[in-house]
C-alpha cells in the first residue's frame, strides 16, 4: 500500500471535506462555506505541515475512522477526542506518525461538535470553483463522506514548518456574540429589538452548516409583510416567522426574503462551530449603522 489516498472505515454523522472556502461566488448564488472552525482547520493544516489551503476533514459529533494507504503525518483539532492509531491512544492536538494501513480513529466528541483532521499532503479532491469544500446547501464539492470512500491524498512538499504543539481554545460554555444591528432592525417593535440584546437565548438541536438556530423570546415586528428577497452575508442574524434568530453560517443561502436584525462580529463565528445544542447565547450590539 504504497499509494497517496486515505479509505474511510467509519464515515460518522456528518464528515465533510473543507477548506478555505470559495469567496467571491454569491453573485452566482454559490455560499462561501469552507471549515466552520476557520481558526482550528488552519491549526490541524499546520500541525500537518500543510498549507493554509489545504483541505482538512470536518467531522461532527462523533468522529471518524481512516486508513491511510501510505505512510502519513497526521493531527486532530477543534473539538477534544480521544484519537487512536490501531488502538493505541496517541495525541490530541498534536502531530501523529499513522504507519501505511494503520487505523486512525477520531472519537466523539468529549466536549464541542467538530472536529479537524489533517493529514499531510491534504485531501486532493478535484476542487469545484477554486475550492475543495463540501456545500451541503448548494451540494458543490465532494458529498459528505461514507463508509468505504476513498479520497486521494496531495504529496507533502516539505515547504511548510510543521508545528508540534499549540493551545486551543476550549469549547464555549456560553457564547457571546457580538452584533451590529441593522440592516433591518426596525421592522420589529423597540421591545422586541432590547429582548434581542438584553435575553438569554439557547442553540436548537436544529443548528446545522447553514445557520444556527436559536430557542429563547419570540421577536415581534412592527410592520407585516415581507421583504423582497434580498442579499444575505456570513452572520446575518435572520428573523423567520416564527420569531426566533437564526445565525448564517458558512453554508447559509446567499439571498432570502425575512428581515436581517442585526450581523455577528466574524470573529466570534468560529466559536459557534463548537456550540452543543442548549449552549446559553447573548447578543451584544457593540455598533449601529
Amino acid at each position: 500500500m504504497t499509494d497517496r489516498a486515505l479509505a474511510v472505515v467509519r464515515a460518522g454523522a456528518l464528515t465533510t471535506v473543507q477548506d478555505l472556502g470559495r469567496p467571491g461566488h454569491a453573485h452566482l448564488g454559490v455560499p462561501r462555506s469552507g471549515a466552520l472552525d476557520r481558526p482550528a482547520a488552519d491549526l490541524v493544516n499546520r500541525l500537518a505541515g500543510n498549507p493554509p489551503a489545504a483541505a482538512v476533514l470536518e467531522t461532527t459529533l462523533n468522529g471518524c475512522a481512516l486508513r491511510p494507504r501510505s505512510t502519513v503525518t497526521a493531527a486532530v483539532t477543534g473539538a477534544p477526542c480521544r484519537v487512536t492509531v490501531d488502538g493505541r491512544p496517541v495525541a490530541w492536538g498534536a502531530p501523529v506518525h499513522v504507519p501505511a494501513g494503520a487505523l486512525l480513529d477520531v472519537g466523539p466528541a468529549v466536549s464541542g461538535v467538530r472536529s479537524y483532521v489533517g493529514v499531510s499532503g491534504g485531501i486532493a479532491v478535484e476542487p469545484v470553483l477554486g475550492s475543495r469544500s463540501t456545500d451541503l446547501l448548494s451540494g458543490l464539492g465532494p458529498p459528505p463522506l461514507t463508509d468505504g470512500t476513498v479520497l486521494p491524498l496531495g504529496r507533502p512538499t516539505g515547504a511548510h514548518a510543521r508545528a508540534d504543539v499549540a493551545p486551543q481554545p476550549a469549547p464555549p460554555a456560553e457564547l457571546v456574540l457580538r452584533v451590529t444591528l441593522g440592516p433591518r432592525d426596525g421592522w420589529f417593535t423597540p421591545e422586541a429589538v432590547r429582548a434581542f440584546v438584553s435575553r438569554p437565548y439557547r442553540v436548537s438541536p436544529a443548528s446545522n452548516r447553514i445557520g444556527l438556530r436559536t430557542e429563547g423570546p419570540a421577536l415581534e415586528r412592527a410592520r407585516p409583510g415581507e421583504l423582497p428577497s434580498e442579499g444575505m452575508v456570513l452572520g446575518a442574524v435572520q428573523v423567520p416567522p416564527d420569531g426566533r434568530p437564526v445565525v448564517f453560517l458558512a453554508d447559509h443561502p446567499t439571498t432570502g426574503g425575512y428581515p436581517v436584525i442585526a450581523v455577528v462580529r466574524a470573529a466570534d463565528l468560529p466559536a459557534v462551530a463548537q456550540a452543543v445544542p442548549g449552549t446559553p447565547v447573548r447578543f451584544v450590539a457593540v455598533r449601529r449603522r
